[in-house]
């Protein structure tokens, strides 16, 4: 099931640089990241709700609303370094190279979660920094 929501973020998420390409046209960046962001926020508690799961904030520990927070604060950086690069750059160009987040994730994963780094895993990891540099350039 992980596999089916995973290739809907990967849908979602182009549909999303899509729509901010055309929709952030002559407005401020940081403007157009506090609308999606504002959005994001009333979807997501509206799903909080609508599912009933508010029940569980009091049983959040304090380490995981420390990395929640900091997780958040990072995916606010960046949005608005893409909404800013999506702006003044080609979507064909900016996308593949927010892309490379798949490659950082990797790595982070190897050196703080101790994940494993597979010969496929370094090899899948080369490709999309190959496939990147060649569709940016």
């Amino acid at each position: 099931m992980w596999m089916v929501f995973a290739l809907l973020s990967a849908i979602f998420a182009a549909l999303t640089s899509i729509l901010a390409k055309v929709g952030i046209e002559g407005v401020n960046s940081n403007l157009a990241t506090a609308i999606r962001t504002v959005v994001v926020v009333i979807a997501s508690w509206g799903m909080v709700f609508l599912t009933h799961a508010q029940s569980g904030l009091s049983e959040i520990s304090r380490k995981s609303w420390l990395f929640l927070i900091l997780s958040g604060l990072a995916t606010g950086a960046s949005w608005l370094c893409y909404y800013r690069a999506l702006q003044i750059g080609d979507a064909s160009k900016v996308v593949p190279i927010d892309k490379l987040s798949v490659v950082f994730t990797l790595i982070l994963a190897f050196l703080f979660l101790h994940e494993q780094f597979t010969v496929k895993s370094l090899i899948g990891c080369a490709l999309i920094a190959a496939g990147t540099l060649m569709m940016v350039l």
